[in-house]
């Protein structure tokens, strides 16, 4: 067994959010793991760029209403307790609604099984998009 040395929280960059967004680093694997898992926190309105992972995500909804989306589809509000996964190379987008902080456990994998990027980051989600209809998850 090990305990590991907490990392201390940091700022997530704004190259790929929109709004405040913090995290805590809680396990990232060395070879042979690909295990990743952070807490996430978000402050009201902000977001993720639109993203994919290699090997997919999972975000469990600590507290606060989570707004994700896929590309295309609709909007979920996921609340404390929602376990939401995306498949490996699905555009989403996640965060905040704009009025609370939300806070999630993520979990992925990387780097990708052929070696590339755990996570390719494309465009910032506009307010269009932010703002658009919402379905609660089911």
């Amino acid at each position: 067994m090990e305990i590991l040395k907490r990392q201390p929280t940091s700022k997530a960059p704004a190259d790929w959010f929109t709004g405040d967004v913090w995290w805590d680093v809680i396990y990232a694997g060395q070879e042979p793991s690909r295990m990743r898992a952070n807490l996430v926190r978000f402050s009201p309105c902000a977001r993720t760029d639109w993203h994919s992972h290699a090997m997919g995500q999972t975000l469990h909804i600590v507290s606060g209403v989570a707004l994700i989306q896929s590309r295309g589809g609709q909007i979920i509000e996921a609340r404390p307790g929602d376990t939401v996964h995306t498949p490996a190379g699905e555009e989403h987008w996640h965060g905040a609604t704009p009025d609370a902080f939300m806070e999630h456990l993520a979990l992925w994998e990387g780097p990708g099984p052929d070696g590339g990027p755990e996570t390719v980051w494309g465009e910032k989600v506009t307010d269009a998009e932010y703002q658009g209809p919402r379905t609660p998850a089911t």
